[in-house]
């Protein structure tokens, strides 16, 4: 794909387009607007790219930040396209359905888009206006980016989401729009990728999964988007859910325990050896539900979100089995910790496929 530029890199639909940008090996070229903005900067930044895909925005706030810097940060940003030798070639901006409705924020999209329209075309470059709907998708800010992530993490920390205003909802999961914004799956496949459901439908989505997780059983994902919201509300669980308890039945002729218990969906489980000293992983999923359960011998997971430092460890052994989820955006791997070959066993929910393996390499 080449080098691709950002703005509001930082953001929770930034984070997932760069998050998406990785399994393609490639990381974001991050250019600042609004206080930030510094024109040479900003040029620099665009030149030689293949695309400029602009998610900074102001969706929250005073009517008059709402109003002036939406189509503000445009206007940097077009100053930069002009002032490049080599501007990408496309030009992307993650609009909203909202820009058509005659609000504030509507209006205000709506007129950012027109400052890249015009700049993208004194450039020669494609301009894609990608309007996009209610998103939603893992580590999303509650009381801010969406409803789901408001009743994800009430869900989580135990309380009980209320529905003030029910209506329906037209949702796309933040990895899909990310794929919509970079071009790795056709503009005219959009619609096809999103879902309706209405608020109150959502939320007994979501307890539903709740419920089932909090007996550290799998709830059933047998579609995307039962997969999409439940990666999104078990963003909300970890670390402080982890790991599951497996109880184990031991008598004379040995133990047993269960590993996992899936509601619905497909599913793999393998099992390796590991030599002592010896890792294993060091990578990430965008959507893939992967477990981790030592059978035999001593080890640590380690877990670390992307584009950030904090590591999150569990020490694991065979003789107290627990069972450690891997969330979505977090590089992990398992380090055999013990004096012997150690055992695990790992179960996905979707069946290995070598041309879409969703298994990205990120260093723990």
């Amino acid at each position: 794909m080449g080098a691709v530029a950002i703005t509001g890199a930082n953001g929770f639909l930034g984070r997932h387009t760069r998050a998406a940008l990785r399994e393609q090996g490639e990381d974001a070229r991050r250019v600042a607007v609004g206080d930030a903005f510094d024109l040479a900067d900003a040029t620099s930044s665009l030149e030689g790219a293949s695309r400029l895909v602009h998610l900074a925005g102001v969706n929250r706030g005073a009517e008059e930040d709402v109003r002036e810097q939406n189509p503000g940060f445009a206007d940097q940003i077009a100053a930069a396209l002009r002032q490049a030798d080599q501007p990408p070639p496309v030009v992307v901006y993650a609009n909203s359905i909202q820009a058509a409705d005659g609000g504030v924020y509507g209006v205000a999209k709506a007129r950012a888009a027109d400052s890249l329209a015009r700049a993208a075309a004194d450039v020669g470059a494609e301009f894609i206006d990608l309007r996009l709907p209610n998103l939603f998708g893992e580590h999303g800010r509650p009381f801010y980016n969406a409803v789901t992530a408001t009743f994800s993490h009430l869900l989580a920390a135990g309380g009980t989401p209320q529905v003030d205003v029910d209506r329906e909802l037209t949702l796309l999961h933040a990895q899909n729009a990310a794929d919509l914004l970079l071009g790795t799956v056709p503009l005219a496949s959009q619609r096809e990728l999103e879902e309706h459901e209405t608020v109150s439908g959502l939320l007994e989505r979501l307890s539903d999964q709740a419920r089932t997780y909090a007996t550290g059983e799998i709830p059933d994902i047998g579609t995307p988007f039962d997969r999409d919201l439940f990666n999104t509300y078990r963003s909300y669980t970890f670390p402080a859910h982890a790991p599951v308890a497996l109880t184990k039945h031991a008598d004379a002729r040995g133990a047993f325990f269960e590993v996992v218990r899936s509601h619905g969906g497909p599913g793999q489980s393998s099992f390796s050896t590991t030599q002592p000293g010896v890792g294993r992983g060091d990578h990430f999923h965008r959507r893939k539900i992967e477990r981790f359960t030592v059978l035999s011998g001593r080890a640590t997971i380690s877990l670390r979100r992307l584009f950030g430092d904090e590591v999150v460890e569990f020490e694991v052994t065979g003789d107290d089995p627990v069972a450690v989820d891997m969330p979505t955006f977090w590089a992990h791997k398992i380090v055999n910790t013990g004096d012997d070959v150690l055992y695990t066993s790992f179960w996905t929910n979707d069946i290995f496929d070598p041309d879409r393996p969703d298994t990205i390499a990120e260093a723990v």
